[in-house]
């Protein structure tokens, strides 16, 4: 197997809240963020590439510069005519992000409807990351054939990972994205859930009900992330928590999750066991929310 890793999604013009009514222009999105940060975080050997649709224009050139630059393969950004990249932008309230989108002519959302380019690329991938956003922006059709092309990429020895990353407004109903996220959980070896979301959507007690419906649906490890409460760990030894690192300030929780995916799959990739790889992941998580904005290259310079 390759020692390769992709990420499935969307990136996006970012335009995050730097105080004082000032907003930065920069790219970002779930799956992106962790393709960025598994960039910095996995040797040179490995192969990190993000999978998606721009368009041709000249906000998606400069977003494939910015995803070459950031030393990511760009060989699976599909350019898509007469279609651009989504827009978001960040308002944060006491550390806390407000989104306002603007993605309806975003490229990404056909990211799916080519089912031949799908499935070479994930051919012969040793990790492949998705998210509950990837699932949300796609039509039914293409959910279904992002899931057969992980489905085979499972079987041809790819470790699925899945953060569920549960967004209600890019879904039709509650209903809908509690059957698609279910739907898609079963591609996945490893399921990384937010508590405070799932509880909401499937109405579990506790993280033990969540570690249990991932479970049921064919999950080898599952890490249920609890904002700053301890994080539940599953797999064949068992069911244990670990706990967070403390941090006196939230600066901005964009990417938490995001980067969080990042240290952890880089470390299980790298032959790491769960639970110093949720170790490792915490610790980034944790430095990450101390600093404005999705990306921060300041914790990699030196």
């Amino acid at each position: 197997m390759t020692p390769s890793f992709l990420a499935v999604g969307e990136c996006m013009i970012e335009l995050a809240d730097m105080g004082q009514n000032s907003y930065k222009r920069g790219f970002a999105g779930d799956t992106f963020n962790t393709a960025w940060y598994a960039r910095k975080l996995l040797p040179k050997a490995w192969d990190v590439s993000f999978g998606s649709c721009i368009g041709d224009d000249l906000a998606s050139q400069d977003m494939a510069a910015f995803v070459r630059d950031s030393g990511i393969a760009t060989d699976w950004l599909r350019i898509v005519p007469k279609r651009s990249v989504g827009l978001y932008m960040i308002t944060l309230d006491q550390g806390e992000r407000r989104f306002s989108y603007w993605r309806s002519q975003s490229a990404a959302r056909l990211l799916a409807d080519d089912a031949d380019w799908l499935a070479q690329m994930c051919k012969d991938r040793a990790v492949i990351h998705f998210s509950g956003i990837t699932l949300a922006i796609l039509s039914p059709r293409g959910r279904e054939a992002l899931c057969a092309a992980l489905e085979q990429a499972k079987a041809d020895g790819a470790m699925i990972a899945f953060d569920t990353n549960l967004r209600p407004n890019l879904w039709d109903s509650h209903d809908e994205m509690r059957d698609w996220i279910s739907f898609a959980a079963q591609t996945a070896q490893v399921v990384l859930p937010s508590f405070d979301e799932d509880a909401e959507l499937f109405g579990d007690k506790s993280p033990t009900d969540t570690i249990a419906r991932y479970q049921s649906a064919g999950a080898e490890l599952v890490a249920v992330k609890n904002g700053g409460d301890a994080l539940w760990l599953w797999d064949k030894t068992g069911i244990r928590t670990c706990q967070p690192v403390p941090i006196d300030t939230i600066v901005d929780t964009t990417a938490a999750g995001d980067s969080f995916a990042a240290a952890f799959l880089s470390a299980l990739a790298l032959g790491q066991n769960a639970d110093d790889a949720a170790m490792s992941a915490m610790k980034l998580a944790s430095t990450v929310i101390q600093h404005r904005g999705a990306l921060v290259p300041s914790l990699f310079k030196g």
